[in-house]
């Protein structure tokens, strides 16, 4: 048990699960194979709307090796109804939510019918032999068409497609003043209507369920973000004890929010384990996972944004609304709530109001993805924040330098309530500006504009911050989440000198075991070779909240720092007692105890064989030295940074080339700059995948058109750009660790910077917006469109129409 000189923390390891990960050395949940086990396919509705009217399942049942064929009559009294854990007002509207249908199908999509069978071909073999009748019923695919008198309903017993409405008034709150006041005494007064398109996480291994039943407790193997979270859920909505259920995430291949639920397959796989007591598999195919998988965004956001003639910002209004698809899932309510804290990002706002109405359609069901709620409020401000430059005719960076908060006026509280602990933006947009060669740019884009080049130069800006490390349990109490935000570790001492570490948080990528492995090595003084992390199974992790909120690292590693320390404490002790002095003069360096003003010393390492022989321990100690601990944060995190992308768009064609991307990020303190590198990259390629690539398109049957990979497009390394990336370091002041989240910076930040470069490479030909994803054809559309564009002069009380050349 000896450390290297060499300090852990900041230090670029390699990621020490890759080498599993990467050679498939591992075990996936598809891999598992038990003896005995079956194999469930699930049919699905193709239509969006319907009644069942009637269901065959005669042919199916005499297929080879099928078992048994469940419809959603078998099922019904006993499946219950998916958990919606967030209710964000007293009076929402939440219909039942069924793992299977019986009467009705509310999405193309959504399970009507079970196949169990000895091999998977021959399950879904049979699929094809079950016939099944449907009555169409009014397809209900507008928001804002779904929310008008007289609108077709998706569930009629609620006798409306309006699920809730959450207002937050700074005015009310007392954080800021009136905004209809601020608005209509605005000099300039900008608003827009910007669309967030439904999103599809898309990750990489599709979800699997595994269930074995056969001993006293059944055991779950399930490709999830959120183990603790689903035992949880499971034994409530089943009526399973908690303790006859252990549930194991094992080797997850990526997330990105889409595993953060409570899923009918789940449920249904449990079930039908327990009813036939044998193990049961089920595994997606792709188009599953992109047809009902839970969707992402999906938003229809009106800014209106008021200013003073010199750029000061004066007031900010949201309307939102958001698609929740046909059922509420696990937390889909709260993520445009999270949003709502964002939409003031880095200003400084005097008064601030939000509106977000929760609306339902006959689509898949939305919920997190990867950022879930403040990626759509920082493409908002952000881009409205370009359309007051553009409107006042000023450099777009300098009308951000106006406004933001200033690293002198840290803690800051903004106009939503929250209070920014640390920060510096000026530093980061300098460094970010540096590297990107702002004014030079700036002068090639104003030589291609007077020489009438036909592919033009864009420049686009996004400064962000977000609230992660979610979350104060107070502070979800009163948001009326269903749970906490706090996360346990604990940490075992074996008598070999080896260290376990038990986290609460489910890891499907971000390399805990590597990082994690670096706090207790330096916390400690052991080698990070000698450290062993575990994770993700609720037999061994027993107290956890899982991943989620780039929360790991502030709220988990913060854990982990705690229960170290409560280690070293009581090691404290034993070491006192052994070298014959007072605890007060015992020091701890480099995994040595030393008695000050001595040359006495101890090795941490036989301090943990004494514990655990316990042959001389001080009285009433007891033996060894394992210790764990919880921590409840008292605040978010805020990470920030600026990103800067430039863009050359061809206006003949509509063709977009991503020429240079900076990104400067602050996320705190650093544990493993390679992995910060590796989220930072991740996140930026899925913001700009939404700037550019995807979106999940329905027809005006509710049919998903996009259910493949081939139409569905994921951008690969070929379709992006290299990333200059650096970092500025402000520590946060909410955990000891100074660290910040950096899981969901790179997709807050990207979208807005490559959305604003577009528009920028264009706005002069009269273009001040394009719909997302900003394809070929709808920037050459939106050129196709344009009206002249005359910027308001000092003092022009401006009014700029909602989507001006919009394609």
């Amino acid at each position: 048990m000896t450390a290297t000189a060499e300090p852990e923390v900041g230090r670029a390891r390699r990621r020490k699960e890759d080498a599993r990960l990467i050679t498939g050395a591992t075990r996936w949940t598809d891999n598992i194979q038990l003896a005995g086990m079956l194999h469930m396919a699930v049919l699905r509705s193709p239509v969006a709307h319907a009644r069942i009217t009637s269901v065959d399942v005669t042919a199916a049942v005499r297929m080879p090796g099928v078992l048994d064929v469940l419809t959603g009559s078998d099922l019904a009294d006993e499946q219950g109804s998916l958990p919606c854990a967030w209710p964000i007002t007293e009076d929402m509207l939440a219909p039942p939510a069924p793992s299977i249908a019986v009467d009705e199908v509310n999405f193309a999509g959504e399970a009507v019918a079970l196949v169990i069978a000895r091999t998977a071909y021959e399950a879904h073999d049979a699929l094809a032999a079950i016939d099944v009748d449907y009555e169409d019923l009014p397809v209900v695919l507008d928001m804002a068409a779904a929310i008008e008198d007289g609108a077709d309903l998706v569930h009629p017993d609620l006798g409306t497609n309006k699920s809730a409405t959450w207002v937050f008034d700074s005015a009310e709150a007392g954080t800021g003043t009136d905004v209809d006041r601020a608005v209509a005494s605005g000099e300039v007064v900008v608003e827009r209507t910007f669309r967030q398109q439904r999103l599809i996480p898309a990750f990489m291994e599709p979800r699997s369920v595994v269930v074995d039943p056969t001993s006293d407790s059944a055991t779950m193997w399930s490709s999830t973000q959120v183990p603790h979270v689903l035992r949880w859920m499971l034994s409530a909505v089943l009526g399973i004890p908690e303790h006859k259920l252990r549930v194991i995430a094992p080797d997850v291949g990526g997330g990105f929010g889409g595993k953060l639920q409570v899923t009918p397959e789940e449920v249904l796989t449990l079930l039908v384990a327990r009813r036939l007591g044998k193990p049961v598999k089920w595994t997606e195919s792709r188009t599953e996972s992109m047809l009902c998988a839970h969707h992402g965004r999906d938003q229809v956001q009106r800014i209106t944004l008021a200013a003073r003639a010199d750029g000061t910002v004066t007031g900010l209004k949201v309307d939102l609304l958001a698609d929740m698809g046909a059922y509420l899932r696990l937390v889909s309510p709260g993520v445009p709530i999270l949003g709502a804290f964002m939409f003031n990002a880095i200003y400084k706002f005097p008064a601030y109001r939000f509106t977000c109405t929760n609306v339902f359609t006959n689509k898949t069901p939305t919920d997190a993805y990867r950022g879930a709620g403040r990626p759509e409020a920082t493409f908002a401000i952000e881009r409205i924040m370009d359309e007051l430059a553009a409107e006042l005719g000023v450099d777009p960076l300098k009308l951000r330098q106006r406004n933001w908060i200033r690293h002198e006026d840290f803690p800051f509280t903004t106009v939503s309530g929250l209070t920014y602990d640390s920060g510096n933006y000026e530093a980061a947009t300098a460094r970010a500006v540096e590297l990107f060669g702002y004014d030079a740019l700036r002068a090639e884009q104003d030589e291609r504009r007077a020489n009438g080049d036909p592919v033009q130069l864009g420049i686009g800006i996004s400064t962000y911050t977000e609230m992660c490390g979610l979350a104060p349990s107070r502070v979800l109490g009163a948001l009326r989440y269903a749970a906490g935000g706090w996360e346990h570790a604990a940490i075992r001492m074996l008598p070999t000198g080896k260290v376990e570490l038990v986290t609460g948080t489910s890891p499907h990528g971000q390399g805990h075991e590597t990082a994690w492995s670096q706090i207790v090595a330096d916390r400690l003084g052991v080698p990070f070779e000698d450290v062993e992390v575990l994770h993700g199974d609720t037999q061994v992790s027993h107290r956890g909240m899982d991943s989620y909120g780039s929360r790991s690292l502030a709220v988990g590693g913060t854990a982990v720092v705690l229960a170290a320390d409560k280690v070293l404490a009581k090691a404290r002790t034993v070491a006192a007692h052994l070298m014959e002095c007072s605890a007060d003069d015992v020091e701890f360096t480099s995994g040595t105890f030393s008695v000050r003003g001595t040359s006495t010393t101890m090795a941490l390492g036989d301090v943990v064989v004494a514990a655990h022989v316990a042959h001389d321990l001080p009285d009433g100690v007891e033996p060894g030295l394992d210790a764990e601990a919880t921590f409840d944060p008292t605040d978010f995190s805020y990470p920030h940074g600026t990103h800067l992308c430039a863009t050359e768009v061809d206006t003949q064609t509509g063709r977009v080339r991503i020429r240079s991307y900076v990104c400067v990020d602050d996320v705190g303190k650093v544990v493993n700059p390679l992995i910060v590198e590796g989220q930072v990259h991740g996140g930026v390629a899925q913001g700009i995948a939404q700037a550019l690539y995807e979106e999940a398109v329905h027809d005006e049957g509710g049919t998903l058109t996009t259910a493949t990979l081939a139409d569905y497009l994921v951008p690969s390394a070929v379709d992006l750009p290299w990333f200059t990336t650096d970092r500025t370091e402000t520590p946060a002041e909410s955990n000891p660790l100074g660290v910040k989240g950096v899981g969901e910076a790179g997709t807050i930040a990207s979208t807005p910077a490559v959305v604003n470069a577009i528009v920028d490479a264009v706005r002069h030909m009269g273009v001040t917006d394009v719909e997302m994803p900003c394809t070929p054809m709808r920037v050459w559309k939106a050129l196709q469109g344009r009206t002249a564009v005359t910027p308001a002069t000092g003092g022009v009380h401006g009014s700029i129409d909602a989507r001006g050349g919009a394609g």
